[in-house]
């Protein structure tokens, strides 16, 4: 294996090296024609954009994603990262991050980042580091989930007049082999419907829409500018997810690299390049033990993990957790951000509210080591 920063990998173009056909199903790599990041990097670097498809919980395909954005920016001083995770109602708050006139706890809790995303965010956080340390644009590309949770349950017609104004131009269903694909893996789902898969169909099209338009809108006001789009593969495989949106928008030269497993083999068509990697798992993050209702604010506990110091330290049921190390909680992502970094064995103090039956309630302190 060729070794690369934090993660070993092989990467190949799938549009140039040799693949010779044996039977229908069978496919046969030439090992000789295995490129390191850099050489990737070179061959792509004349394309103004570049699709980086991910598995969004491995970590080695976003350590990938930021070696090839540090080489290209290297090449390109106007660079920006698109960016599936974030919805673009929240914009303003990655500029500022960007321009450091916020933290990064603030802007995770302003883009309400662990309750849209919910993806642990140190598997991003290195990118989005990067990115503030050489201000480099931060692109929110996908549509708001207010939309896309009323098209799931009523369709695209169920939509109000207010959130229709922030559909894209155009909605392309033409696509039929993208259909067919997404088709064939939602009806393996138990009691999936053909109806359930239409409002599928339809909030599949309108992230790729979105986010091929929001794309498309900043080279159009940096005509000079270069792009990577970070994204789930799914968006950018074939080239028929965000890539041919993008493309009938405004043509320009891409190139689309797949961070893959290769689990159902290799495919000439599949992208320009394919990176197979050895997974790399980010450290255990500290956990309270303690089970949570997230439905209410601040949350309260509903139970404790066997080995639990909470319930040592006297924490109870239906205790509402209010602050963690002087950082109010109101909400689940409130404790995610307040707990991000913390390691486990280290130990807080986790402030709650307790009721009193007749007599209002407390408020109590308990110092507590993470599981």
């Amino acid at each position: 294996m060729i070794k690369h920063i934090l993660s070993s990998y092989l990467l190949f173009s799938v549009s140039t090296t040799a693949l010779v056909s044996a039977e229908a199903n069978t496919s046969v790599v030439d090992m000789s024609q295995l490129l390191q990041i850099e050489q990737l990097v070179e061959q792509i670097s004349d394309r103004q954009v570049v699709f980086v498809g991910e598995t969004h919980d491995r970590y080695d395909h976003h350590l990938n994603q930021l070696e090839i954005i540090r080489q290209l920016h290297q090449r390109h001083d106007r660079l920006a990262i698109g960016l599936e995770f974030f919805q673009q109602p929240f914009q303003s708050v990655l500029d500022d991050y960007v321009a450091g006139s916020i933290d990064e706890a603030t802007m995770l809790e302003r883009t309400e980042y662990y309750d849209r995303w919910r993806f642990d965010y140190r598997l991003y956080q290195p990118i989005l580091r990067y990115a503030r340390d050489n201000g480099i644009p931060l692109l929110a590309l996908n549509i708001e989930r207010e939309v896309t949770d009323q098209v799931s349950r009523n369709g695209l017609d169920g939509l109000s007049d207010e959130l229709k104004q922030g559909l894209p131009d155009k909605v392309d269903e033409s696509d039929q082999a993208y259909r067919q694909r997404l088709e064939e893996i939602f009806l393996q789902h138990p009691h999936a419907s053909q109806q359930a898969f239409e409002r599928f169909h339809q909030v599949q099209l309108l992230w790729d829409e979105t986010m091929a338009e929001n794309a498309a809108d900043w080279l159009r006001d940096n005509p000079e500018g270069h792009m990577v789009i970070l994204a789930g593969a799914g968006h950018v495989i074939y080239g028929s997810g965000i890539p041919q949106r993008l493309q009938r928008r405004l043509p320009v030269k891409m190139a689309t690299v797949i961070n893959s497993d290769a689990a159902n083999g290799l495919d000439p068509s599949l992208a320009d390049f394919v990176i197979l990697s050895t997974p790399q798992s980010l450290p255990a993050s500290g956990k309270m033990g303690v089970i949570l209702d997230t439905q209410v604010s601040p949350p309260r506990i509903t139970g404790f993990s066997d080995t639990s110091d909470a319930r040592t330290a006297g924490m109870r049921k239906k205790d509402q957790i209010i602050s963690i190390d002087g950082q109010p909680i109101s909400s689940f992502g409130d404790i995610r951000i307040a707990l991000m970094n913390k390691t486990v064995g280290e130990r807080v103090t986790i402030e709650v509210e307790r009721k009193k039956l007749f007599s209002g309630s407390k408020q109590l302190s308990f110092n507590v080591k993470l599981e």
